[in-house]
């Protein structure tokens, strides 16, 4: 049976957004988000905050980078990946959330013109719809004229 790997987050940028430009035209922009939660502790209101490590890719990268600045709100969807990596001896780890797709929350002098999804990787199925074949005018091709 296949699992799930799905991550939705509501939270604020903590820095500006860090685009790099890959061998091979990709590009990839990463920044931190940081969520918080309240609650009630002995009568007191407590809050924690969580940090994560957010990744885009290509044209979702490219928005990211044009249009988000530290402390703007977004919504960001995507899966939570684990890289692994040892240095002097001792095994590391850090977890990064691989958006799939951001929606710019609220205004802001740096608001892209039209807010909504960007989904570079991932598009909605297009639908297309059977093609009647037309005949050219005048009748049919001649075979003789065509160059394969």
């Amino acid at each position: 049976m296949s699992g799930v790997n799905k991550v939705i987050l509501l939270g604020r940028l903590g820095n500006d957004p860090d685009m790099k430009q890959l061998a091979g035209g990709m590009t990839v922009t990463k920044f931190s988000l940081a969520t918080s939660e309240s609650f009630m502790k002995d009568g007191q209101k407590q809050e924690v905050t969580e940090w994560h490590r957010i990744v885009t890719w290509n044209k979702l990268a490219d928005n990211c980078a044009k249009y988000l600045t530290k402390g703007r709100e977004v919504y960001i969807e995507g899966k939570i990946k684990t890289e692994t990596w040892e240095k002097d001896g001792k095994k590391n780890y850090a977890t990064t959330i691989v958006a799939d797709a951001v929606q710019f929350i609220g205004g802001g002098a740096a608001a892209a013109p039209q807010q909504g999804y960007a989904q570079p990787q991932q598009q909605a199925p297009q639908q297309y719809a059977p093609q009647q074949a037309q005949q050219p005018q005048g009748g049919a091709p001649n075979l003789e004229e065509i160059p394969f």
